[in-house]
């Protein structure tokens, strides 16, 4: 691991080292943190390890219990995968020296996004959500594994509108659907290799847009389409000379209650406008609204309908329903990017700013009840950029008291490291 060089930070000692394991102990740049930051690494060889973006609400890599965290092992990390290029899915042993596990593989994945692994709700001791690919066909598919049994428990698979999953509701009930060969198509770093686009016809599709899929039952369900959406921008005389409309970053509120998204177009560089709007839906697809207010970066949820995102050089809460600014969290000089990945640990307490600085991630563990915080120092995340650009990703565990992020190792390739916190007596 790579430390930045903040002016007034204490590293403590840096040091035991073996094969499998780094440990730094860093605090912020004040000598009055108010917790430490303990960084150690977990993954380690010549194969690369990670687990993907912050693209669900309350994404964990842990399982219930805490021992297994969830990974991809690739060869490379310079290229978006081929086609054909499977990525290894593994579990990481927290209880056996972080022993890496292989249990299945994907041909649905990219360096950036990772395949949407989500812990299932409903047993999340040892059942898993990740997308995968059919290599004949291209369709794209949601898996369901349990790594009791060590088998495929579930494929959803849908013939006349292949999707995959793009955001697990908390409560368990169901999980959003998305054709990701759309999402390739028109904005690659959201999509996978080569998986069919079965709506590429049409800029604005009647029977293409948010699904939602019933988790014990499968039954599928149109949520909202992209025609509606483009009837919905048109009247907003949002002119829509571009490529198509795609949807990004879809996310269940924590309970399970509204869905927040952008739906975008003109994002290849093609002539055209480009459209970025926030929407939302509630979760049976009604009261579909585009909101004025653009909230900026990888949105969270906090508690009910509120939003925490960026508006200017501010971290703000934003109520969806009320389509109102109503709050803020710190300022600049604690969150010198609020467009940077975000994420509020499960108990709501602790909300982490992960941004890039240089050649490094940064991330900025933050109380919400006093403002206090801590400062880590800088995770290397090397010169890749665009499509394979690695960005800080912060995820929390379920007991808020670690968060996991990656890393370009001292090998130069790419691992995963665990921040624990400890706060001061």
């Amino acid at each position: 691991m790579h430390v930045g060089g903040m002016k007034s930070l204490i590293l403590i000692s840096v040091l035991w080292i073996n094969h499998l394991t780094i440990v730094d102990i860093l605090t912020q740049e004040h000598l009055s943190s108010p917790f430490e930051l303990h960084v150690e690494q977990i993954t380690s060889g010549k194969r690369h390890h990670f687990f993907g973006y912050i693209g669900q609400c309350q994404t964990v890599p842990w399982n219930a219990s805490g021992r297994y965290i969830l990974a991809m092992e690739i060869n490379t990390i310079d290229r978006m995968p081929l086609a054909e290029e499977a990525a290894t899915i593994v579990l990481i042993d927290t209880q056996n020296d972080h022993a890496i596990i292989p249990v299945d593989e994907t041909h649905a994945w990219n360096p950036q996004q990772g395949t949407m692994f989500y812990w299932n709700p409903n047993k999340p001791e040892s059942q898993f959500f990740f997308n995968d690919r059919n290599l004949k066909t291209g369709r794209v598919f949601t898996v369901l594994y349990d790594i009791e049994t060590r088998q495929r428990v579930h494929e959803y698979r849908y013939e006349d509108t292949p999707i995959g999953n793009g955001g697990v509701a908390s409560d368990g009930s169901s999980f959003l659907g998305l054709n990701y060969g759309r999402l390739s198509r028109l904005r690659a770093v959201t999509g996978y290799p080569d998986a069919l686009d079965w709506s590429a016809s049409s800029h604005s599709p009647m029977k293409d847009g948010i699904f939602k899929v019933a988790i014990e039952s499968g039954h599928k369900q149109l949520l909202v389409s992209y025609h509606q959406l483009a009837n919905a921008l048109k009247s907003k005389e949002i002119s829509l000379e571009n490529q198509g409309l795609f949807i990004n970053h879809t996310l269940w509120n924590r309970s399970s209650s509204r869905i927040y998204f952008f739906v975008r177009g003109g994002w290849r560089g093609d002539k055209g406008n480009r459209i970025n709007m926030p929407c939302s839906i509630h979760a049976d697809g009604s009261h579909l609204t585009l909101h004025e207010t653009h909230i900026g970066g990888h949105p969270e949820w906090a508690e009910g309908n509120l939003l925490i995102g960026r508006r200017n050089s501010k971290q703000i809460i934003y109520d969806v329903d009320k389509q109102e600014l109503v709050g803020q969290l710190g300022n600049p000089e604690i969150f010198p990017d609020p467009e940077g990945d975000v994420s509020l640990a499960p108990d709501g307490k602790h909300f982490v700013n992960g941004y890039k600085k240089d050649k490094m991630n940064h991330y900025v563990i933050y109380r919400r009840s006093d403002g206090a915080y801590s400062r880590s120092a800088g995770f290397d995340k090397g010169s890749f950029a665009g499509d394979i650009r690695i960005d800080p990703a912060p995820r929390w565990n379920r007991t808020s008291d670690a968060i996991l992020v990656p890393g370009i190792a001292d090998n130069q390739t790419r691992q995963l490291f665990v921040i624990k916190i400890k706060a001061h007596d």
